[in-house]
């Protein structure tokens, strides 16, 4: 009988009659927003299927940013996909025999989906598929954001790319939200959300917008001293920083 069994907590998979004797792959994409996971997956996808492999790409239902049944960079590259609420009904909505003939499965924006963790056991394990999958590894508070980091453990490589930092340029490893809203899923993009580095992710920089509207007036002074209703932007830690152009 072939499935998930629970020992412990944690579910193994278990192999069966029909199960495909071909051992799968896992791969692992994360990051923060803008640093390219999507088009890294996109990279591997469409070279795994010039080199003749079958490919099916999935995404997350909740992402209708740039289209609706493709998966988009933000630079525009386009890739046709499944988008799904669910990991666990995509073999029924595909087809058990087209599944089958299934190599490399591209799964983007991982992060929503909350099966992710056992499509990948059974699509690995079971089913002998490789698996790329790309996704936010946190949140904009630097928290833990969806069964990605779950994962780790099954795959065979990660992969943590970053961006650049919208203030001084340097690697970003941060998703800032420029934004008040306060739940962890809100899709947007750069309207949103920009990547920092560590000393601007910490220092809690205000949105370039308002920089921009600031900067002028900040270094026409000549000692940055905080004053009464100033904000931490003005105050003398800013003058480590870069200004933004």
């Amino acid at each position: 009988m072939s499935g998930l069994a629970t020992f412990n907590g944690f579910k193994h998979p278990v192999p069966g009659p029909n199960s495909n004797p071909k051992a799968g792959e896992i791969h692992v994409i994360i990051g923060p927003m803008f640093a390219g996971k999507t088009t890294a997956l996109l990279r591997r996808i469409k070279s795994d299927s010039n080199n003749g492999s079958n490919v099916v790409m999935i995404k997350s239902s909740k992402d209708t940013r740039y289209a609706v049944d493709e998966v988009v960079t933000h630079d525009g590259t386009k890739f046709p996909c499944w988008a799904l609420p669910d990991l666990s009904s995509f073999k029924i909505r595909f087809g058990s025999e087209a599944y089958k003939k299934v190599d490399v499965i591209g799964i983007d924006e991982a992060q929503f989906f909350d099966d992710l963790y056992d499509f990948c056991c059974e699509a690995a394990d079971l089913d002998g598929k490789t698996l790329v999958i790309a996704g936010l590894d946190g949140d904009y508070l630097r928290r833990r954001f969806g069964s990605v980091l779950d994962i780790i453990p099954l795959a065979n490589t990660v992969q943590k790319l970053t961006a650049r930092c919208e203030i001084c340029g340097k690697r970003a490893s941060f998703t800032f939200r420029k934004i008040g809203e306060t739940q962890t899923e809100l899709i947007g993009g750069s309207d949103m959300y920009m990547p920092l580095c560590r000393q601007h992710y910490v220092i809690g920089i205000t949105p370039p917008t308002k920089i921009a509207q600031k900067e002028e007036d900040l270094f026409k002074r000549k000692k940055m001293l905080p004053e009464q209703g100033d904000t931490l932007l003005e105050s003398s830690s800013y003058e480590k920083l870069v200004p933004f152009h």
